[in-house]
């Protein structure tokens, strides 16, 4: 599922420096931009949808990000796109990354330009496929923490920040897995899915410096990824019936 094109704005609607990222993105056509081996999301998946939203402050390009909320389900420190599961009401992931991100920080769904969504990411075994939605923030609205259930914090991360060598490493699982970390707000770990889609997209739009690729360091303490956490964490609200405020 992805945005109809009379949803998206064109690059003209977007500064210099945006548009290379909303090229990249309309060329993105599948899930394996972020593994060669995520598969394709199977038609009975429960649709999602992040907001990956660029804004521009004094500090330059950034990034919005937010802490999710340290509870029994989440240990603390864990980074994520504003997001969640899609509402029986929602018009498309569009209309699903903007409601959670309003939700959740208080970003104003007006002051958003959406210029792309990408392929849907897969997330077994709790079955959501979620769409990464671009946006340029074209009037920055104040955000703070306005769901505390889901959210500890939110911040702005400079893109020179995240694409600085020195906070740039990879993640390893228990699992085995590996994959790209970064050093965020305060000293904050970027891991898993969320990190994933940043450094590729980082990297398709030629933004990534080098960096070195033989710094590992341990998962940061969470059983789960953040992101999947976030989604089922949403849905989980959601099928109890219960209302933010």
């Amino acid at each position: 599922m992805s945005a109809a094109r009379s949803d998206l704005v064109g690059d003209e609607a977007l500064p210099e420096w945006l548009q290379p990222l909303a090229e990249a993105g309309r060329r993105i056509d599948s899930p394996r931009f972020l593994s060669p081996s995520m598969a394709e999301a199977p038609d009975d998946a429960r649709p999602a949808a992040v907001l990956v939203l660029f804004g521009e402050s004094d500090a330059g390009p950034d990034l919005l990000l937010t802490e999710r909320a340290h509870s029994l389900r989440s240990h603390a420190g864990q980074i994520a796109f504003p997001g969640g599961a899609t509402d029986p009401g929602d018009d498309g992931p569009v209309a699903t990354a903007l409601r959670e991100a309003e939700e959740e920080v208080g970003v104003v769904p007006e002051g958003v330009d959406v210029f792309a969504t990408l392929p849907r990411l897969w997330l077994p075994p709790s079955n959501f496929a979620v769409t990464p939605v671009l946006g340029w923030w074209r009037e920055p609205s104040p955000v703070r923490v306005v769901d505390p259930v889901e959210v500890a914090s939110v911040f702005r991360s400079p893109v020179s920040e995240l694409t600085d060598p020195a906070n740039r490493f990879m993640v390893s699982h228990p699992s085995g897995w590996r994959g790209p970390g970064f050093t965020v707000h305060e000293g904050l770990t970027l891991w898993g899915f969320t990190a994933g889609i940043v450094a590729r997209l980082f990297s398709a739009v030629g933004w990534e410096r080098p960096w070195d690729r033989t710094r590992v360091v341990p998962y940061p303490g969470a059983a789960r990824d953040p992101l999947v956490e976030e989604i089922e964490t949403d849905a989980s609200r959601s099928s109890g019936h219960e209302h933010r405020g």
